[in-house]
């Protein structure tokens, strides 16, 4: 600390002067300490009337019943065909075993834990468009996601080709399928929107959702956490955030600027 003598004064009238400011700038920290106490008493009390209302609110506002398809990964095509596919081995049996109807398109990968996605056809012929959008569903929610991959090869078959009849001497897993016939081939690329139908939170490819939902928001893969997208999106959207979170791909994404 520096220290300016005058002159003028003796050392004592100096030392003097000095105590005086000492005392006056200790008030003022004082006055300081009070004013922050306040205010930190008055957060406090917002914080507890903000943590109230949001408890209100969540009674007020209980969760919405799930429709079937919910439990899986879906969404409606372009055309308003619905597609769901499994989220892990448990579900692809589920989806496959109770949920495919004989008119309806299997949709499968060869990678690894690869999704059985189901266009339900409703006994329609369904589009190319409709084709494509599972196709590439299929492969967004593959490990391509994770993997960067910008696109993976799928094919579909017809449910009769698909069993759990495995060769003499060996072990179908659960969630695994054997695959008989002619299988179709589609080029599928890896892309995805999240959006809302009739406050239902689906994802999907951009094409489909763009049709479908009014607010909707174009997720491609990145190093972010899911759960930062998910917040964000729910926050636009209204939703909850568990609700956007489960239908995102695996994987780290980012929220893909608009113009």
């Amino acid at each position: 600390m520096q220290i300016t003598l005058s002159l003028k004064k003796t050392i004592e009238q100096s030392a003097n002067d000095y105590f005086e400011k000492s005392k006056k700038l200790r008030r003022k920290v004082d006055g300081c300490k009070e004013i922050i106490a306040k205010f930190q008493a008055q957060l406090a009390t917002l914080e507890k009337k903000q943590k109230l209302e949001e408890e209100r609110v969540s009674v007020e506002k209980p969760k919405r019943t799930l429709d079937w398809y919910e439990k899986f990964r879906w969404f409606r095509t372009s055309e308003g065909l619905l597609c769901i596919g499994g989220r892990d081995a448990t579900t692809n049996e589920v989806v496959i075993k109770k949920h495919t109807d004989p008119n309806d398109v299997v949709f499968h990968t060869e990678m690894s834990g690869s999704p059985f996605f189901v266009l339900k056809t409703e006994g329609k012929t369904p589009n190319e468009a409709s084709l494509q959008e599972a196709a590439d569903a299929t492969a967004t929610f593959s490990r391509a996601w994770k993997l960067d991959l910008p696109s993976a090869e799928v094919f579909s078959v017809n449910p009769s080709q698909v069993s759990k009849q495995a060769p003499s001497g060996e072990y179908m897993s659960k969630g695994s399928f054997m695959i008989t016939g002619k299988r179709t081939n589609h080029r599928a690329t890896v892309n995805c929107a999240t959006g809302s139908l009739d406050g239902k939170i689906m994802s999907g490819p951009v094409s489909a959702i763009s049709a479908n939902c009014k607010d909707y928001f174009v997720i491609k893969q990145g190093k972010g956490k899911p759960s930062d997208c998910a917040k964000k999106i729910a926050k636009k959207l209204g939703a909850d955030v568990d609700d956007v979170l489960r239908t995102l791909p695996a994987g780290g994404c980012e929220i893909e600027a608009r113009p």
